[in-house]
């Protein structure tokens, strides 16, 4: 679990939501790594008109699911590249 209090990016289709979390880890000899984890969940009112978040999705959200997926894993392969590019 990444240990930011914020995400670093988010992502939304209608009440769907993917947010992208940084961790740095320090390594054995004081290198550190920067990893990311991605938590995608929905938003939803429930009977007393209260909003609650879920990690279940009907099949016909699925479409939106995978959209916010994608653009979380497109942000993080080009920031890992960009990264990788950079000379340290």
């Amino acid at each position: 679990m990444a240990t930011n209090t914020k995400p670093i990016k988010s992502f939304r289709s209608g009440n769907i939501e993917a947010s992208i979390w940084k961790d740095e880890q320090r390594q054995q000899g004081g290198n550190s790594r920067t990893r990311y984890s991605v938590r995608i969940h929905k938003q939803f009112k429930n009977k007393r008109d209260q909003y609650e978040t879920t990690d279940y999705f009907w099949p016909d959200e699925l479409p939106r699911l995978c959209l916010v997926a994608k653009k979380a894993y497109e942000f993080i392969a080009l920031k890992e590249s960009r990264e990788e590019a950079v000379p340290v």
